[in-house]
């Protein structure tokens, strides 16, 4: 029976891959893991993740074990744990990406949100300044602006000149531009 601690790496990764040894990686484990764990600590600065990854590497080593071609142990060890910490920040780097992305949906979503209120209010607001229009003035002003009649359909509808449709309109628009302000005025008219 060999010594462990006397087999050379080679013999260490030859003995895995052929014998199936659990103990040659046992002496693999003990071997290495202090240095790797120090490798990897000073690199993360964090002793849970580097055990962590420690874990990831050997479970690795363990599951590939009939498929080692390895030449030198330490440096496989050694890029396996390189490798590992970089994929850690490429996740964490994602994971802070889908945050701020979620972040700013939610933000968007809110803005969206206020912005729809807003919107609400102000139909809410000219709706009911036009309501406050006098009967036949608001009635001119809807058949004009809402169901898109000509001055001669309204005149006919309503039984009244196409001259006092005009005139109603030209007052609608006056008292809504006074009583809403330019801005929402536009909208009402242009709505």
């Amino acid at each position: 029976m060999a010594v462990y601690s006397e087999l050379s790496d080679q013999e260490l990764v030859l003995r895995l891959r052929t014998v199936d040894d659990g103990t040659a990686f046992e002496e693999v484990f003990f071997r290495y893991q202090p240095l790797l764990l120090n490798f990897v600590y000073k690199k993360l600065n964090d002793r849970d993740q580097a055990k962590d990854v420690l874990q990831d590497i050997f479970i690795q080593l363990w599951n590939n074990r009939t498929r080692l071609e390895i030449t030198t142990l330490s440096s496989y060890l050694y890029t396996a744990a390189l490798n590992k910490i970089r994929d850690g920040y490429k996740h964490q780097v994602i994971h802070e990406e889908h945050i701020s992305k979620l972040q700013q949906m939610m933000m968007d979503e809110r803005g969206g949100t206020d912005h729809l209120i807003r919107e609400k209010d102000i139909i809410r607001l000219i709706d009911m300044e036009i309501a406050a229009l006098p009967e036949k003035m608001r009635q001119v002003f809807l058949l004009r602006k809402k169901a898109f009649l000509s001055n001669r359909e309204i005149a006919e509808r309503l039984g009244i000149s196409e001259q006092t449709v005009e005139t109603h309109m030209k007052r609608a628009l006056k008292i809504l531009k006074h009583r809403l302000g330019p801005a929402i005025f536009l909208l009402a008219v242009l709505n």
